[in-house]
């Protein structure tokens, strides 16, 4: 038996070898690797933002039709909607199947979870987001009623920061939150692995939400760098994210998303801990012309009937979103075997008594696997203050073209963003 054992575990590091490039790595420079710990804040339950998530993924991607119902508060519809995807039953089945440490202090209503990095010897507050590929922060040059409590980067008090002339930034996302600014470079340390000359980009202006926002002084982009929005005025000039550099100097590639079913859990960046998950590790292409980790999930499931989604949305691996965005006919599909649950407009998305049986829900990852979430960690919020009525975890896109996979998928896997073969590599996390 022991000698089983042994010849299992050879063969899974085979095949993690295989699946993950050897990295390149710089003379002189030991391999390493890093955590960034995901906590949940206890006095700060989620509450009620369902709506608030909708609303975040929906200005996030530009999902016009889902925008025009927030910005309208009323049902939304206007615009042009992609095609909903043609849904038939199909007899496939489903399957399961140096370092340093950064703690990470979510926002009050726990949707997004931030963490410490020191920016030119300043320490900042940001969040950690794999649908996006901007490293920015708070700076002095803000106007100080738009400061307030907020940490912001100094560049004249920072020995290593250096002006990139005429380089300039805009992005847009998040509930239709956005910044704007300058551009230069300087030492970032997370975790205790620094990157000597990392684009870092000043907002000169952001928005209100953000303003509002005390927990968050910024944002590191983990999408691909084509995605970067500098720019010369003229023309971009994406820049390299802080993966992208620091990537060469890790010990493998990649980083991974660790997440318990209640929010806490772990991203760590070099490393990929094979006691995570189960079995063996499905790897996928990504299309990373996109600038996302985006791949094809044309099928589904819902207990154990599965179906073919014709036409379906590419979905993309978002850290950086609390929901699991589906196009429309897949979230219907879905509720329609949730007994009391309807398409509220007003709350933003499909609620259910909370005290409703929610089936399973899987979602194909590339061709080759489905990944299977649990109908008891498909629920995100409550609605009512009496926790009678709930807001899932799973919604539909509303005809947007995009399926947004965020941490309701995240919670029951253990995922890996391989930079080095772009490919994601998705496990089953062992079941309790």
């Amino acid at each position: 038996m022991a000698s089983v054992r042994l010849f299992l575990l050879f063969t899974l590091l085979a095949a993690l070898a295989l699946a993950v490039p050897t990295p390149t790595r710089r003379r002189g420079l030991a391999k390493r690797s890093f955590k960034v710990p995901r906590s949940l804040n206890k006095a700060h339950p989620r509450g009620l933002n369902g709506y608030d998530a909708m609303k975040k993924v929906a200005f996030k991607y530009n999902m016009q039709t889902l925008k025009d119902g927030f910005i309208a508060n009323k049902k939304s519809g206007k615009g042009e909607a992609k095609a909903p995807p043609k849904i038939s039953a199909s007899n496939s089945t489903t399957n399961g199947t140096g370092s340093g440490t950064v703690a990470a202090v979510p926002e009050e209503n726990a949707a997004l979870f931030l963490s410490p990095v020191d920016v030119g010897g300043q320490t900042l507050n940001l969040d950690f987001d794999s649908g996006s590929s901007d490293l920015w922060v708070f700076s002095t040059e803000l106007d100080q009623a738009k400061i307030g409590q907020h940490s912001a980067f100094d560049a004249s008090k920072s020995t290593t920061f250096k002006q990139m002339q005429g380089a300039q930034f805009k992005i847009s996302y998040g509930d239709g939150s956005g910044a704007a600014g300058v551009v230069g470079t300087d030492v970032v340390t997370i975790g205790g692995v620094q990157v000597q000359n990392q684009a870092i980009e000043l907002a000169t202006d952001v928005s209100q939400s953000f303003v509002d926002d005390l927990n968050t002084d910024g944002l590191v982009g983990l999408a691909f760098s084509n995605l970067n929005t500098v720019n010369d005025g003229t023309k971009k000039t994406p820049q390299k994210t802080f993966f992208d550099n620091v990537m060469g100097d890790l010990d493998l590639p990649v980083f991974t998303a660790d997440l318990d079913p209640d929010g806490t859990g772990v991203y760590e960046f070099g490393k990929i801990d094979a006691t995570k998950f189960e079995g063996e590790m499905a790897w996928i292409p990504v299309n990373a012309t996109s600038g996302f980790w985006q791949f094809p999930s044309t099928k589904f499931a819902v207990g154990d009937s599965a179906f073919e989604a014709f036409g379906a949305s590419p979905a993309i691996a978002d850290t950086g979103t609390s929901l699991l965005l589906v196009d429309q006919p897949i979230a219907e599909a879905y509720y329609s075997a949730v007994q009391g649950a309807e398409l509220n407009q007003q709350v933003g998305g499909f609620i259910y008594p909370c005290n409703a049986q929610l089936p399973d829900m899987s979602v194909a990852i590339g061709d080759s696997y489905m990944a299977v979430i649990p109908g008891n960690q498909i629920t995100f919020a409550t609605v009512d203050q009496a926790n009678t009525t709930c807001f899932g975890g799973v919604q539909g896109n509303q005809g947007a073209g995009i399926q947004i996979y965020g941490d309701t998928l995240f919670k029951s896997q253990f995922v890996v963003f391989n930079g080095g073969n772009q490919s994601l590599g998705f496990g089953a996390k062992p079941k309790a």
